[in-house]
């Protein structure tokens, strides 16, 4: 049986693989260093700059619309930001796809109650080194990357809320 090819989710698929062959692993975020500082486009209007966010632990999703585990963990981030937003937690996802449409047809679907930032052009994440949709990375309150997550799975969404709850905690 023959599954029918996607032809453009192939295509950025592709092109996303090829900018992360590309982008410069010197740049890589690593656990207990400063988190590269960004400031972005925001779906509500505005910038979000990850320094306004220091004191609050923060969880940085990078995602796109042809991502398919994104779809599962828009949910689980819009329950986090419910339940830890109010002692401190702080999610950005940042997207990546270049057309902007993609992205919000993508949000018509799957509603985030969180922050969304766009970048497009692939600055952001060439910084972090990512290297899986959705990656994401778990920044502590000082700033400093607490952890890292290369793609979304159902089985380790119990071990991410702890992380972030001891995190919180810790602030």
């Amino acid at each position: 049986m023959r599954l029918p090819i996607r032809w453009r989710e192939l295509r950025a698929a592709t092109a996303f693989a090829a900018f992360l062959l590309a982008a410069n692993a010197t740049l890589a975020a690593v656990i207990g260093d400063a988190a590269p500082a960004f400031a972005l486009p925001a779906a509500g209007g505005g910038t979000i700059a990850l320094e306004q966010l220091r004191g609050q632990v923060v969880y940085v999703d990078f995602w796109a619309s042809w991502c398919g585990p994104c779809r599962r963990s828009f949910p689980w981030m819009n329950e986090m930001q419910q339940r830890y937003g109010g002692r401190g937690l702080a999610i950005v996802a940042i997207n990546v796809d270049a057309k902007r449409e993609d992205a919000l047809r993508f949000l018509r679907q799957y509603p985030a109650d969180f922050a969304v930032v766009y970048d497009g052009t692939g600055a952001t994440p060439g910084a972090y080194a990512v290297k899986a949709m959705p990656s994401s990375y778990l920044i502590d309150a000082r700033g400093r990357i607490a952890g890292i997550e290369a793609g979304f799975f159902d089985e380790r969404r119990a071990e991410l809320e702890a992380r972030i709850r001891s995190l919180l905690e810790g602030r």
